[in-house]
């Protein structure tokens, strides 16, 4: 059996990517682990419930053994007997993102031994976590580009917090190889899609005004901007809840930027937070927005390594490539360099976190 890796929860940003990255990397490498001091940096420290339903969901993705695996834990011992194959399915119990939980299973399924379906329950639509269309339209395009055979669909929507969503996971072991972003191409396309679930589409209407204002320059020339500018309306909602994203449709990849409607909270100021983040983005002239290079760090190093230039580094980001270098086999490499718009970041990853037979 591998050595039992030890992981300080605390360290860097200490919240609970850490824990999510360390489930997954153990499934897909056979590596045990131990973490404590679990989200330290955080205002309630411990396992909430969509970690546990993260550790519930990799714990029968891995046959593992676990134990610390209770509500409010602040330390986990997981080790890992298998690789998955088959369905299975977990409900957080509360609005926590089920795409959150979708990121920390995702290194399992990239080294699955069969094909698989996976069904989480949950919110699809959080403050703090990426929706449901930045995985569909951003992360799940470049995981196959990696070679990966995996779809994600959204059964039903859930925003905070009434919860209620559930998307799907399914796919199959596939060859992987490395992922390379480093021109993004001329803008084809750019979206404005406000989302309501049972309030007003005057609120919609409110937030596309202000992105039709904010990005107007940068919509491509002869673009028609009634069909490019969408409220969209959840069927059967099972609480209130509204998200604006910004969907812009490069050559080479696509980027997605959201924001969340709040109770008190102006429609016009949760557009402005979506269409200036992503009006900075495009002046950045970056292929990989900032919460994207995150994402793609597991994957990258699941599959063998890979390149991408995106904007300068968060600590979240930086603490989450610590994580997985403590598996072994990857290293990162960051180079920084002054652009127009300020300064551009290429991160390299070499190396392979290859998984061992634990069947």
């Amino acid at each position: 059996m591998d050595t039992l890796l030890h992981i300080d929860g605390s360290q860097g940003e200490g919240g609970g990517q850490m824990l999510r990255t360390a489930l997954g990397l153990a499934v897909a490498t056979g590596r045990p682990f131990e973490m404590t001091r679990i989200r330290a940096g955080r205002d309630r420290p411990g396992l909430l419930r969509q970690h546990l339903a993260a550790v519930r969901l990799l714990s029968a993705l891995g046959d593992a053994e676990v134990s610390g695996g209770e509500l409010g834990s602040t330390a986990l011992r997981f080790t890992p007997r298998a690789r998955p194959a088959g369905d299975y399915s977990v409900a957080i119990g509360s609005a926590g993102s089920a795409l959150l939980v979708f990121q920390a299973a995702l290194p399992a399924l990239l080294r699955a031994r069969g094909p698989f379906r996976v069904v989480i329950d949950g919110g699809t639509h959080n403050s703090g976590a990426p929706p449901f269309e930045h995985t569909a339209l951003v992360l799940v395009p470049a995981l196959r580009h990696l070679g990966a055979s995996i779809s994600v669909t959204l059964e039903r929507h859930g925003f905070y917090p009434a919860g209620g969503g559930r998307i799907v996971i399914e796919g199959a072991p596939a060859a992987l190889g490395p992922l390379e972003l480093l021109d993004r191409g001329p803008l084809q396309r750019l979206e404005g899609q406000a989302l309501v679930s049972g309030l007003s589409t005057k609120i919609g209407k409110r937030e596309l005004g202000v992105v039709r204002e904010v990005l107007l320059g940068h919509f491509p020339d002869g673009a028609n901007l009634r069909e490019l500018l969408q409220v969209v309306e959840v069927p059967k909602p099972v609480g209130p809840g509204n998200a604006l994203s910004v969907i812009a449709r490069c050559e080479h990849v696509t980027e997605v930027f959201t924001s969340f409607g709040e109770r008190g909270v102006a429609a016009e100021t949760v557009a402005s937070e979506a269409a200036d983040t992503a009006r900075t983005w495009l002046d950045s002239g970056t292929p990989v927005a900032a919460h994207t290079a995150d994402q793609l760090l597991v994957p990258m190093a699941v599959a063998g390594g890979g390149v991408f230039q995106t904007t300068p580094l968060s600590l979240h980001t930086r603490t989450n490539m610590d994580v997985i270098a403590r598996f072994g086999g990857v290293r990162f490499d960051v180079q920084s360099e002054a652009g127009g718009f300020g300064w551009r970041v290429t991160v390299r990853c070499q190396g392979s976190s290859e998984s061992r037979e634990t069947d």
